[in-house]
């Protein structure tokens, strides 16, 4: 299984979007600053998930959300009390 995920700084208003086979472990990387896009805004916590049993159909999805067009307007109304706590 391959997971879509959108993880939101404790700290600051950031946002980040990925794609993992193993969520808890990609979570972790983010939050001892393993990866360097996310180090700064330590810590993160997961706001949304979607899996997907194809690593490719995973990737189309993670890269639709950071086309930043209707497909995450459309998700940040559903989610809209996930991103706020």
């Amino acid at each position: 299984m391959y997971w879509v995920y959108i993880i939101k700084s404790r700290k600051y208003q950031q946002l980040y979007f990925g794609y993992t086979k193993n969520l808890a472990q990609r979570l972790k990387e983010h939050n001892s600053g393993k990866t360097t896009s996310t180090k700064r805004y330590m810590p993160w916590k997961i706001v949304y998930i979607e899996g997907y049993a194809n690593k490719e159909d995973a990737k189309d999805r993670e890269d639709k959300f950071k086309q930043f067009g209707k497909v995450y307007s459309q998700l940040k109304r559903r989610i809209k009390r996930s991103l706020l706590s």
